[in-house]
């Protein structure tokens, strides 16, 4: 049974950087359409980025131009370079596959100084 296995979250400081990471137990290169969501406190869950397979990228307005969403096949991960990080990025963030209907288990990003 495919997992997705999350890991990079943590605590840091406005304005500073993390990368998150999400890696499949299954190969994803027939994967089309991969996505991270976060959902802060007391907050619906949303979209935060979605790559296309072919290199398309979609981004939230409150992320665009300091998230940059990427995927490496070869090792079937995705990735999530989140730069510029502000208080209210703080969310559990999950990456999500849809063609799996597969969800991550999420991991903690606070960023709090």
């Amino acid at each position: 049974q495919v997992q997705l296995v999350e890991s990079g979250g943590g605590l840091v400081q406005p304005g500073g950087s993390l990368r998150l990471s999400c890696t499949a137990t299954r190969s994803i290169f027939n994967i089309y359409v991969m996505s991270w969501y976060r959902q802060g406190p007391g907050k619906q869950r949303e979209m935060v980025a979605t790559t296309v397979s072919g290199g398309s990228t979609n981004y939230a307005d409150s992320v665009n131009g300091r998230f940059t969403i990427s995927r490496d096949n070869a090792k079937n991960t995705l990735y999530l370079q989140m730069n510029s990080l502000k208080p209210e990025d703080t969310a559990v963030y999950y990456c999500y596959v849809p063609q799996w209907s597969l969800w991550g288990q999420g991991t903690q990003v606070t960023v709090s100084s």
